[in-house]
This record gives C-alpha cells, structure tokens and sequence, in this order.
C-alpha cells in the first residue's frame, strides 16, 4: 500500500532525475520562483512562470457552471 503511494513520484525521479531534484529541493528550502536568483536562472533556461500563471487564474476568476443529471 505504501509503495503504491510512492510509485508515481519514483517514476518521476527515473524519467527526469535532474528536474525531480532541483524540485525537491527548491520545495524544501521554500525557494520562490519569482525571486531574482531563481527567476534568472529560469529564464535562462527557457521557463516563463508569468505565463502559466496568467492563464490558469483567467480561467478560474470566474464561477463555472454544472449540471448535474
């Protein structure tokens, strides 16, 4: 049951050991991508966090409708 838990992020960790790590570790030291250091770095290496945040907040400021059958 454990091990079922942990099999996606192990399947992360083989893919991709280099971004699992640098994730892992930013999370732990609480890093924030928007500060200068970081930030920098990011955009050197091609990520753009300004537009996956301007996106994903468009879509959720307004109320959604559903329906229920």
């Amino acid at each position: 049951m454990f091990l079922s838990e942990l099999t996606p992020a192990l399947q992360k960790l083989i893919q991709q050991p280099v971004a699992f790590t640098g994730g892992f570790v930013s999370g732990i030291l609480q890093l924030k991508l928007n500060e200068e250091p970081l930030s920098q770095w990011l955009e050197k290496q091609g990520y753009n966090p300004t537009n996956n945040n301007n996106s994903t907040t468009a879509n959720n400021s307004r109320p959604q409708s559903i329906n229920i059958d």
